[in-house]
């Protein structure tokens, strides 16, 4: 099968995800990107120039798969006249529908912010098959849904969701995580205190404050620990990275973004804990990719964590509310030596690419065949 891959915000996660699909897919895949910046424009304006380009090419694909950057009904308007027939899936990396805003953009307050969440519904509307990367993701996006519309005046259509609901299904990401596996050193270097990691953007919904703070009262109490501080950073970040870097400056081994993936594995393979706060993630990439390479997980009992961990171990490494956070997150670096031999891979590599492409070579092909 021929695929186009449509991706107006090609960086990070999504530019990863897109590139592995096409290297491990047994089809072929042509992705039509562009670069990760302005990302409004992107949804309002990438299905114009992505658009421009398709018709100018001479591909032509059995299978149209868009994510959510895409305003996937302007992109088949342009050119309906090739892909008036071609069947088109629509995958959910994120959605504007529920994706909390930052404090700092005036849209909401300016009452701008529906119109990207309105793309995404006409999006899944416009496709045949409609892709979330986990059930969370799924239920939050179709159960806000009637809200939003009846925020409007009249003709609300939220009949329509039941018809995009009955097209949805979760196709979780796949990641090269043999890749992080294949980089652990053959003797790993042991601290005699817990490692605690930090590998997310530093970003306000990633609620770096509950993180830093709880190292703050741990510092107070006494309790020794190290810490690892990686992630995509930004010119305008949350202010308690500075403090943090000044306060725990005793307790820092690395603090900054790695420059390469070697170095960002190098330290993954090092750290025990991974403490997360975060109060939004759709699936929790950095949180997989730590836990391939056996940091201990210590969650919120929320959003798309739970699906990542059998039961069982959701009761030891889940926390109810931020004194649970701090009361198990130092019974944790009180068990180093225990937790070190726990072999918590098993669970993150259920999504290696190795596991998952079948899964999606195989939704291609439905796609194709119900064609």
């Amino acid at each position: 099968m021929n695929i186009l891959l449509l991706e107006p915000y090609l960086t990070g996660s999504h530019q990863d995800w897109a590139e592995e699909l096409k290297k491990y897919s047994q089809h072929s895949i042509e992705i039509y990107g562009m670069s990760g910046h302005y990302w409004k424009w992107r949804m309002h304006g990438g299905a114009v120039t992505l658009a421009r380009r398709f018709n100018e090419s001479n591909f032509q694909p059995d299978l149209i798969l868009a994510t959510d950057m895409l305003d996937l009904t302007t992109f088949l308007s342009l050119t309906r006249q090739r892909t008036a027939h071609i069947p088109t899936a629509l995958y959910f990396h994120e959605n504007q529908l529920t994706y909390p805003w930052s404090p700092t953009d005036k849209d909401p307050q300016l009452k701008r912010d529906n119109h990207y969440a309105f793309i995404n519904f006409t999006s899944a509307l416009t496709a045949d098959k409609v892709l979330f990367n986990s059930q969370y993701h799924q239920e939050a996006f179709l159960n806000t849904l009637p809200r939003f519309l009846k925020s409007f005046p009249d003709h609300q259509e939220t009949n329509s969701i039941e018809s995009i609901r009955a097209k949805s299904q979760v196709l979780s990401l796949g990641i090269d995580l043999q890749k992080l596996r294949d980089l652990e050193p053959k003797e790993k270097t042991m601290y005699n205190r817990a490692v605690l990691l930090w590998n997310h953007r530093w970003e306000y919904d990633k609620n770096p404050n509950d993180f830093f703070q709880a190292l703050f009262t741990l510092k107070d109490r006494g309790i020794d620990f190290k810490l690892v501080v990686l992630g995509k950073n930004y010119e305008k970040k949350p202010a308690i990275f500075e403090e943090a870097r000044q306060r725990l400056a005793d307790h820092i081994l690395h603090f900054g973004y790695a420059e390469s993936f070697e170095e960002y594995a190098h330290w993954l393979h090092r750290a025990d804990i991974i403490p997360v706060t975060s109060h939004h993630d759709f699936f929790g990439v950095s949180l997989v990719q730590a836990m391939a390479c056996d940091v201990i997980p210590l969650l919120p009992k929320r959003l798309a964590y739970p699906e990542h961990l059998p039961e069982a171990y959701q009761r030891t490494y889940f926390y109810e509310d931020e004194r649970d956070f701090l009361k198990r997150l130092q019974r944790l670096i009180f068990n180093t030596k225990v937790i070190r031999r726990q072999n918590i891979h098993q669970y993150a590599m259920v999504y290696d690419w190795k596991n998952k492409i079948g899964e999606y070579d195989r939704f291609f092909e439905s796609m194709f065949d119900n064609s």
